[in-house]
This record gives C-alpha cells, sequence and structure tokens, in this order.
C-alpha cells in the first residue's frame, strides 16, 4: 500500500512559480512511476507530468513542456513539480499518483495510476 500527500500549493500571480512536494509511504514506493495531474472546474482531469521510479524518465503535457520539471528522489521518497511561469489557465487542484510496482516507468495515462494523494489547490490570479 502507498499513501501520497502533496503540498506547496497555493495562490501566484501569472508569470509566477510555486513548487509541489508529494511524499510517499510504503516499503514499496521504490519501485513506483510516479505522475501528476490536475483537474480544473468543470473540466476532466489531465494528464501533467511523469517520472520513472528511477528518475531517468521524464514526459510532459504540451501545454506544460518548459514551463514545468518533473523530479523524484527515491530516498527521500518524494516526488516534485517544479512551476515556472505559471499561467491562468494552470489554476486546478493538482493531484499525486503512484503507479503500482513494479510499473517504474513513465505514463499519461491515468487508468494506470493505482494510488492517488488528496490533492493540492493552485490558483493563478490573471
Amino acid at each position: 500500500q502507498v499513501q501520497l500527500v502533496e503540498s506547496g500549493g497555493g495562490l501566484v500571480q501569472a508569470g509566477g512559480s510555486l513548487r509541489l512536494s508529494c511524499a510517499a509511504s510504503g516499503r514499496t514506493f521504490g519501485s513506483s512511476g510516479m505522475g501528476w495531474f490536475r483537474q480544473a472546474p468543470g473540466k476532466q482531469r489531465e494528464f501533467v507530468a511523469a517520472v520513472s521510479w528511477s528518475g531517468d524518465s521524464t514526459v510532459y503535457a504540451d501545454s506544460v513542456k518548459g514551463r514545468f520539471t518533473c523530479s523524484g528522489d527515491n530516498a527521500k521518497k518524494t516526488v516534485s513539480l517544479q512551476m515556472s511561469s505559471l499561467k491562468h489557465e494552470d489554476t486546478a487542484v493538482y493531484y499525486c499518483a503512484a503507479r503500482a510496482p513494479p510499473f517504474g516507468g513513465v505514463s499519461s495515462r491515468d487508468y494506470e495510476y493505482v494510488y492517488w494523494g488528496q490533492g493540492t489547490q493552485v490558483t493563478v490570479s490573471s
């Protein structure tokens, strides 16, 4: 079993930056691919970024490529999402998710993630 807790959300002006963190617990975390998804009001949940368990591979949604950086630290059992040049359309609840081990690769498909955090709100004022 893996538990995920996100932190770091908040209110920021357009053009600003925020760093989200996801703390994981559970002995099998070290072999899980991790991802970030977001859901804006009235919209479907969408993929944002993912990182492999080794940290060697990342993948990003086109809408955030070049602005967001996803990284993982297996020793600390944390995954981070550094968000820069934020836009109003980045406003959403951001969720951290983990794939079931031994699936340690990257994936943009939400159905491939079995563990989810409660989410953290990110609001970007224009």
